[in-house]
């Protein structure tokens, strides 16, 4: 088939590597535009682009895809449209182009965990399952017809950037058994039970400070959920210091309070209802490395609540 495709982190490479394996033509990929980042606000080109350019595939960066890309898309005459992490909206105009439809990969199992991050959300609510839904899309957000749906296991020490590359790797095997079977017209479109369906919102900065009085099962999903961002962080003198893996330990006490820091007993820091060891960290200015490795060279006592 030829192919319209929307995406732009690393979440939609492996979409776009198994659409070329299976012999579909890729007419061109939209994603968004260069953005600056690190200290140096460097302009840094998104995955989906370096993708696109490695093959000499016709590369799109609108800043509003439903303004500048309707005469574009309509002259490739793709058979169909996949998104996968787009990060735009796309308009009814856009959506009426592609013969087959827009497919749209999304790392939940709809109708849970509609928005743009499903899959930290999938963590923070402690979901014992995960998942990748293939569905057709509407102008709504997330909220349109199933195509296939498959869930797996949810791994309770992975962080969120773990469960996305695993995620990634099932909705492309999930998008190329979509098309077979959207081609050959072997697809029933289910509706989502509006009724089941849950929304969250972006992650943000403001999301990185821990409650310590919640469990200890909430504050190791908060702290897996955030990695790789916009990450857990307590104050420390030096600055903010990032929490990036934790588990459930043993031990009771006021919650943030520090019960041990050193290298053989790690550090584990009391919760509501339980504690948490903290196994990876990383400092201000530092590289990430395991807490105890930590401890072998810094001192940590007293609480880590916000004061």
């Amino acid at each position: 088939m030829r192919i319209a495709f929307m995406g732009t982190p690393e979440f939609a490479l492996p979409s776009l590597d198994a659409l070329e394996a299976a012999g579909h033509e890729i007419a061109a990929v939209f994603t968004q535009p260069d953005r600056p980042k690190g200290r140096g606000n460097k302009l840094v080109m998104p995955p989906v682009k370096e993708w696109g350019l490695k093959r000499g595939i016709p590369v799109y960066q609108p800043v509003k895809i439903r303004l500048e890309s309707v005469d574009t898309l309509r002259a490739l005459q793709p058979d169909v449209c996949v998104t996968a992490a787009f990060g735009q909206l796309l308009s009814q105009e856009l959506l009426d182009i592609p013969r087959l439809g827009t497919v749209n990969v999304h790392a939940s199992l709809l109708p849970r965990h509609r928005g743009s991050a499903p899959i930290a959300w999938a963590i923070l609510q402690g979901d014992a399952e995960i998942g990748v839904t293939t569905m057709l899309t509407v102008r709504q957000l997330d909220a349109g017809p199933m195509l296939l749906r498959r869930a797996i296991p949810r791994d309770p020490q992975a962080t969120c950037g773990e469960l996305t590359r695993t995620l990634a790797e099932l909705g492309a095997s999930l998008l190329t058994e979509t098309l077979t079977g959207l081609e050959a017209g072997t697809l029933t479109p289910t509706p989502q039970d509006e009724a089941a369906m849950t929304y969250e919102p972006m992650l943000s900065r403001e999301m990185s400070a821990i409650d310590w009085a919640q469990p200890a099962e909430a504050v190791v999903c908060r702290i897996l959920a955030l990695n790789p961002w916009p990450c857990a962080t307590v104050p420390i003198e030096s600055g903010p210091l990032k929490l990036l893996r934790a588990r459930l330990a043993a031990g009771q006490g006021v919650p943030g309070d520090i019960l041990a820091a050193d290298p053989k007993a790690g550090l584990i820091v009391a919760c509501g209802e339980g504690a948490v060891e903290i196994t990876e960290l990383q400092a201000p200015g530092g590289k990430a490395m395991s807490a105890r490795d930590y401890l072998r060279g810094h001192r940590l006592d007293g609480s880590l609540a916000e004061s």
